[in-house]
């Protein structure tokens, strides 16, 4: 009985949000428009910091990314992942302890993550004095990020995903202006291009990602506000017998937290080792503090900016199938699992790619015109590492799955073996060659290639069926490239016709998103049926039947 009663609870609480490519595709589209909102914010933050500042902000950031990672980014996932299970089983008042367990682990593991990192702030960036006041601005976003995490994953448990992506834009938006503001004025009391300038501009931007968090996180809590009714109502009715101790679950939560942590921590452990590495390896060669803070502000501010941009969908995507892939493994629904495992992957892939692929062929005019008078460097970085692209894409994807089928020790494994290789073929390259910055570019190729590699392994192990490569793979990368001849031959030629680049830069990605609808729908063979299960699948339909493109 009380299953039946959680069945149509759970039916009424979720609503339109039980379609999970509807929903993955509301929270790519949001972390999409998030990203754009940080690309824009950061052209004229560029002109107050100036590479100099974006690399002592980078460094901070590498820090904050990284304790942030182990004290409360695995709480959305955890949340999301347990309520899930329990709520697929009707089982709505061992989800609500859950929920209640995690304010104890988020209060404790923040409090002391956010203390750890203003006091051995001076420790964290030795190597760059200037990022100290940056990272103590920071720490106290830590703790506040912990309960917007927890908040997030509750509703995205519920399968609703509106809340955490007007959420993530909120957020974004009030990061964007508080960080332009602060910056400036911060800075304004010291002459641009002195070091003075570029710290104090540094620490400005930083107190902009305080205050998105903080915006978020008020967000966060009138949408939970009105959905607690709904959620109290399910709570009240399940007459489950066997609901679970506070201690149970706590070790519960810890148990599904820790591994996760672990996993986050190795994966998202790469840009402070590879920060740290550069500047032991390029002082021993020589190099001087402040070109090597230049050198590592193009790399963290302008290209890990921009590759950034296109794996907030695969994040997205991640996100919004978990709940999904949870609820079915935990029936033991295999054909179900596997199912939303390839539907999770093409979701991915059919943007990924298209985005790595355009943003590799117009990697010059988008800098130019993101990053005015920025270093012609930051470009060539960009040629060389869009690929990198489409491999973090695939692996942050499978790192979610894998966790979501409770695989939780397979990323781990896969994501410290990749981190030991990386780390040594990056000491090779930084120390025998010139590369420099480009060393950085290639190590991340490397690194995202392997665990790419490592993941799939994994997933052929434990998935129950056949994944669709032709679909998932092949014909988006088959797309793709005709995509990319086509668009160089478009902003080629329309810059030289126009004697303009960045209305013909306009012109090819027009282009190259038509072109690329297209040939995927050619390429990938789908069905009517596929297709409106797409977001905005009656649109899709109603051109690609116009076009003749499906029958």
């Amino acid at each position: 009985m009380s299953t039946n009663t959680g069945t149509a609870k759970k039916g009424k609480l979720s609503g339109k949000g039980s379609n999970l490519a509807l929903q993955a595709g509301i929270l790519a589209g949001a972390g999409i428009v998030s990203r754009i909102i940080g690309l824009l914010y950061r052209s004229p933050l560029y002109q107050i910091l100036g590479d100099e500042g974006n690399g002592y902000y980078g460094s901070a950031y590498a820090i904050y990314a990284m304790v942030i990672m182990i004290a409360t980014y695995s709480i959305p996932t955890a949340v999301s992942k347990l309520v899930a299970g329990k709520i697929a089983m009707g089982q709505y008042k061992s989800a609500r302890r859950i929920y209640y367990c995690t304010f104890i682990y988020v209060v404790i593991a923040g409090a002391v993550a956010a203390l750890i990192t203003y006091f051995g702030a001076e420790w964290f960036v030795s190597d760059q004095p200037n990022a100290v006041l940056s990272l103590k601005i920071l720490a106290p976003t830590i703790f506040i990020s912990g309960f917007l995490a927890i908040f997030r994953g509750y509703l995205q448990a519920y399968n609703t995903m509106v809340p955490t992506s007007i959420s993530q834009i909120i957020e974004q938006l009030a990061n964007a202006v508080v960080s332009i503001v602060a910056a400036y004025m911060l800075a304004k009391p010291f002459a641009a291009g002195t070091t003075e300038h570029a710290k104090y501009g540094s620490a400005g931007s930083a107190m902009g990602t305080g205050a998105g968090v903080l915006g978020g996180l008020i967000f966060i809590l009138f949408a939970y506000a009105r959905r607690r009714k709904g959620i109290m109502e399910s709570v009240k009715n399940d007459t489950s017998p066997d609901t679970e101790s506070y201690g149970k679950l706590f070790r519960i939560i810890i148990a599904t937290v820790t591994p996760i942590v672990v996993a986050a921590v190795v994966y998202n452990v790469l840009t402070p080792i590879d920060m740290k590495v550069f500047y032991v390896v390029m002082k021993m060669k020589g190099m001087d503090s402040l070109e090597m803070a230049k050198l590592y502000g193009i790399y963290s501010g302008q290209y890990t900016v921009l590759t950034n941009l296109p794996l907030a969908i695969a994040a997205s995507v991640g996100i919004a199938y978990i709940p999904g892939i949870s609820g079915a493994y935990a029936r033991n629904d295999m054909q179900k699992t596997n199912k939303l495992l390839n539907q999770a992957l093409s979701m991915s892939m059919l943007v990924t790619i298209p985005c790595a692929v355009g943003m590799g062929v117009l990697a010059k005019p988008i800098i130019q015109l993101l990053f005015s008078g920025a270093d012609p460097m930051a470009a060539k970085c960009m040629y060389l590492g869009f690929i990198s692209i489409v491999f973090f894409a695939q692996s942050t994807v499978t790192n979610s799955v894998l966790q979501a089928m409770g695989k939780v020790m397979a990323p781990v494994i896969n994501a410290t073996l990749a981190l030991v290789i990386h780390v040594v073929v990056l000491v090779v390259m930084l120390y025998c060659t010139d590369w420099a910055l480009y060393a950085l570019v290639f190590g991340s190729i490397v690194n995202s290639l392997l665990i790419c590699i490592f993941n799939q392994r994994s997933l052929t192990k434990y998935k129950t069926g056949k994944m669709d490569n032709r679909r998932i793979y092949v014909a988006p990368t088959i797309a793709s490239i005709f995509m990319g001849v086509v668009t160089i031959i478009v902003y080629e030629g329309c810059r030289k016709l126009l004697g303009n680049w960045v209305i013909a830069m306009f012109v090819a990605v027009f282009v190259a998103i038509i072109f690329y609808a297209v040939a995927i729908l050619k390429a990938g063979g789908y069905t009517e049926e596929e297709l409106l299960n797409m977001p905005k699948g009656g649109l899709i339909v109603r051109f690609a039947k116009k076009f003749r493109l499906i029958k």
